[in-house]
């Protein structure tokens, strides 16, 4: 019995004794640690600091309950032993909930340095990830420190792992498209692309797929593989559209009118706004019209506007001809027909 009692009193006083050094030590800490930020120009040291202040105290009272426990029940009961066990996982999670807290806000401190949303909030997303790999990883900490057999575990984990990797095989090969789209940018939001016949404004670009509104006016979903896998252009990145027309007239067009014909083009497209003329020449002689071919440029990369110089252009150049009596050719044959006169 006096056995006991001076046990007691032992495991009273580590107890009381823990709780003091935690106070004392916490105290002190925050002491040191104020006066060692003070020496850095960021905030993020101050961050870290503030949290490992915060969990001393908490993780001192548990363990000094844990070893005051400990040392007065000597022998295994099955009831202390759980307690204890519970003691453990309440520590680990102060630690993983303050490590958590760093890498999150370590993670916002490098997204907040990036200029490119994109790229913030791909990193931005990533903090799920983190969160489930720190809890895994102190779940099997902690299942190792309680004597579970892990042998087992690790075989229906890998297993799992393996089921888990066939049924998520699209999804996280999606996710790591859309990762691909992210840094590598062939499009980005907001621009005019044109992929497998789809014409259209990004408006989302998702982890599984990319949402284009189309210039009809409905949303196309495509997957982020299909996007990167096929060919995509860009017309939002162009510094000026190149347009190529050709025009024929008919074979009864007077030399003098030929030679008319590019000086006509290229005013109407040198008066017209958001044009620059490149050439237009007399190329070759068709099946059944004589045939130019028109460049100019459009130094813009919006589409709209790109059609509206080009209809202008159009229009002018079918009123110039009329004026001028230059006609257009179509596709036409002519038959001659003979008759053979018996001799």
């Amino acid at each position: 019995m006096k056995l006991v009692t001076e046990n007691f009193l032992l495991a009273i006083s580590i107890f009381f004794i823990g709780i003091l050094l935690s106070i004392i030590i916490s105290k002190l800490s925050k002491i040191f640690f104020k006066k060692l930020s003070k020496r850095t120009k960021t905030n993020f040291d101050d961050f870290i600091f503030e949290v490992i202040s915060g969990i001393i105290k908490p993780i001192g009272f548990l363990l000094s309950f844990y070893f005051s426990i400990d040392y007065f029940f000597v022998d295994e009961i099955t009831f202390i032993s759980v307690l204890l066990n519970i003691q453990k996982l309440f520590i680990l999670i102060i630690i993983i909930k303050a490590l958590n807290k760093i890498l999150i806000r370590s993670l916002t401190e490098s997204t907040s340095k990036i200029n490119d949303s994109s790229i913030s909030s791909m990193i931005s997303s990533l903090t799920p990830l983190i969160k489930a790999l720190t809890w895994t990883i102190g779940s099997i900490f902690f299942l190792q420190n309680i004597g579970v057999q892990m042998t087992a575990i690790w075989a229906l984990l890998s297993a799992g792992g393996i089921g888990a990797g066939l049924a998520l095989k699209d999804p996280v090969q999606e996710f790591f498209e859309y990762i691909t789209i992210l840094l590598d940018k062939p499009f980005q939001k907001g621009e005019f692309i044109k992929s497998d016949g789809v014409l259209g404004m990004v408006e989302r670009v998702g982890v599984r797929s990319s949402r284009i509104r189309s210039i009809n006016g409905e949303v196309i979903v495509m997957s982020n593989s299909a996007l990167t896998n096929g060919i995509i252009s860009n017309y939002a990145q162009m510094e000026k559209r190149r347009l190529v027309h050709k025009l024929g007239v008919v074979y009864e067009t007077s030399p003098k009118l030929m030679k008319l014909i590019p000086t006509i083009i290229k005013k109407i497209v040198e008066d017209t706004k958001d044009a620059s003329f490149d050439r237009c020449h007399f190329t070759d002689f068709g099946d059944f019209s004589l045939n130019f071919e028109l460049v100019y440029y459009i130094p813009t990369n919006n589409y709209l506007a790109a059609m509206e110089a080009q209809q202008s252009i159009n229009l002018k150049i079918i009123e110039e001809f009329a004026h001028n009596n230059i006609e257009f050719a179509f596709p036409t044959q002519t038959l001659n027909i003979e008759s053979n006169k018996a001799k």
